[in-house]
């Protein structure tokens, strides 16, 4: 039995196709889409409408578009579509006790609304705009998601170094044992090996499952580290 908080989401498009996020093929062929672990990551290229669905989940959820807990709300630039309102999110049986949306590309207007509403003491006891970008966001992963509870992260790979990726698993998984559940759009072959977790690749018009190894993350990568001229190919091509 699926005991997720978010157990899938439907899409009741509407009869115009042909504005954004809808003339995307993806978006447009999309229906259902079924979570079953407690780790799930949407991988795809630049523009391919994983981060926009990733958003759109979130805001169908009650959180702030521009990211941060269901309880702040802000709002620097409204650059959000209107997908939201034509998802329905199923739910499982049980609330989770905690939520959090990071969209990394904001991050520096949330560590601002931190600072506003005087929170700080939630990510450490510090303003997040005294630390690097990478030292803040495991701050955020590391203080401020306390378990038993639903994330929805896109891209948190940003400004993480290596080692900071590794860390980043652990605190996943950590949390992902204390009863939460992640939707992870990501580039990372690093955040990508978490075991046991489902893929989506979003490519072309589809939305499908994909094993680790058979993403073009993985193999890029593989081809990268394996080849010394692969960069030279990159380049002369």
């Amino acid at each position: 039995m699926n005991s997720l908080f978010l157990r899938a989401i439907e899409l009741n498009k509407p009869q115009k196709l042909n504005t954004f996020p809808f003339c995307l093929p993806i978006i447009n062929n999309l229906d259902k889409l079924t979570f079953n672990k407690k780790v799930t990551f949407f991988v795809g290229e630049n523009g391919s409408g994983k981060s926009t669905l990733l958003e759109a989940i979130a805001i169908a959820m009650g959180f702030n578009p521009e990211g941060g807990s269901r309880n702040i709300h802000f709002c620097t630039h409204d650059s959000h579509s209107s997908l939201h309102e034509y998802i329905r999110p199923i739910r499982g049986a049980s609330t989770p006790k905690d939520s959090y949306f990071l969209r990394s590309e904001s991050f520096y207007n949330l560590s601002s609304a931190i600072d506003h509403f005087d929170v700080t003491h939630c990510y450490g006891g510090d303003s997040l705009h005294n630390k690097s970008h990478g030292e803040g966001l495991l701050a955020l992963f590391s203080d401020r998601l306390y378990g038993n509870g639903l994330y929805l992260l896109d891209e948190p790979e940003c400004a993480l170094s290596p080692l900071g990726l590794f860390k980043l698993l652990r605190i996943i998984h950590e949390l992902a044992e204390d009863n939460s559940q992640f939707i992870i759009a990501t580039h990372s072959p690093i955040i990508l090996a978490y075991p046991n977790a489902d893929i989506y690749e979003f490519k072309g018009s589809t939305i499908t499952p994909i094993a680790y190894k058979d993403t073009e993350i993985y193999t890029l990568y593989q081809r990268f580290l394996n080849d010394d001229s692969f960069i030279t190919k990159i380049l002369e091509s």
